[in-house]
């Protein structure tokens, strides 16, 4: 597979964001940002700052395109997911890369239904949270890209040439051992924390400290973890521990993204967490008491703020 040279990014809120900039410091060539029209007006207007600092981006309309992409990133909220999907079409040849940055597991199969499992890593981020309102986003700098080939038992062309492009352009990223366990701890997290802080209106602080808290959180989680057990994810005993060990060290004042929309008035991403958790429950046979009620939570928070 040829080096990743020329890079799409879809979606500027605060993960696009980061990665956005990091490339454009390594290699303002490197990297253009597909917006539609009305975003394209504002971001010219206005800029994304970030940590303070104004950056402007090369931005890119979606249509037939001679520049193609090598790597796309993709990294919209769940609802912008197949806006994005349709909006990368003219930008893909083929040994493109497709890098899915969405919370949840089911991005990476939405985007292989239509650009086959050759083009598809599976991915996601982990570290601190970053923060965006308007067009302000906070990030400290604590976080990576974690990202494999699923059921891949050597590593493939795809994840060596991504390897090189992130060494080359100095982007943290990480290759599990099981990038399908990985995931599944990352969307076991962000059913319990997510969901309880939304309704707890709680920072990870709030479940450092109380039991009470925490507790909310670990019965949703146990119920997604029940799910990963009849999905055949290797190693699911530990996936709790490993929430567990993340929530201790997270710093006490970051929100959860979920927090965030609440606290915005913005529609949250209720349906690819606790949503997912439910539909699955009903797929495999597996009780969700818990997540059913937070999800039916959350909504009603939703309409409330609506």
């Amino acid at each position: 597979m040829r080096d990743i040279r020329k890079v799409i990014i879809v979606g500027l809120g605060a993960i696009g964001s980061i990665y956005a900039a990091k490339l454009k410091q390594y290699d303002p060539d490197c990297v253009r940002v597909l917006v539609d029209q009305q975003r394209l007006e504002r971001y010219r207007a206005h800029g994304i700052v970030l940590n303070g600092v104004r950056h402007d981006f090369d931005y890119v309309l979606p249509g037939p395109s001679q520049a193609k992409a090598d790597l796309i990133l993709i990294a919209t909220k769940a609802d912008g997911l197949q806006d994005a999907i349709a909006a990368i079409e003219g930008f893909v040849h083929g040994e493109t890369l497709i890098l899915s940055l969405l919370n949840g597991i089911t991005s990476e199969e939405q985007i292989a239904e239509r650009y086959g499992w050759d083009k598809v890593l599976h991915a996601f981020f982990v570290g601190h949270g970053s923060t965006r309102s308007g067009n302000a986003v906070t990030f400290d700098g604590v976080g990576r890209i974690v990202f494999g080939k699923a059921n891949a038992h050597t590593r493939t062309p795809g994840v060596d040439a991504l390897c090189r492009f992130f060494d080359r352009a100095g982007i943290a990223y990480e290759i599990p051992d099981d990038i399908l366990f990985a995931m599944w701890c990352k969307f076991v997290l962000n059913v319990g924390v997510n969901q309880a802080s939304a309704v707890l209106r709680a920072s990870y602080g709030t479940f450092q400290r109380s039991e009470r808290a925490y507790a909310i959180a670990l019965e949703l989680m146990q119920e997604a973890v029940l799910i990963a057990q009849r999905v055949g994810i290797h190693n699911a005993d530990a996936i709790l521990p490993w929430c567990k060990d993340f929530i201790r060290n997270m710093p006490p004042a970051f929100k959860s993204s979920m927090l965030q929309d609440i606290e915005a008035g913005n529609k949250t991403e209720v349906d690819i967490f606790g949503g997912a958790v439910c539909a699955l429950g009903q797929k495999y046979g597996v009780p969700t008491p818990h997540n059913e009620m937070f999800l039916r939570l959350i909504k009603a928070l939703e309409e409330i703020a609506a």
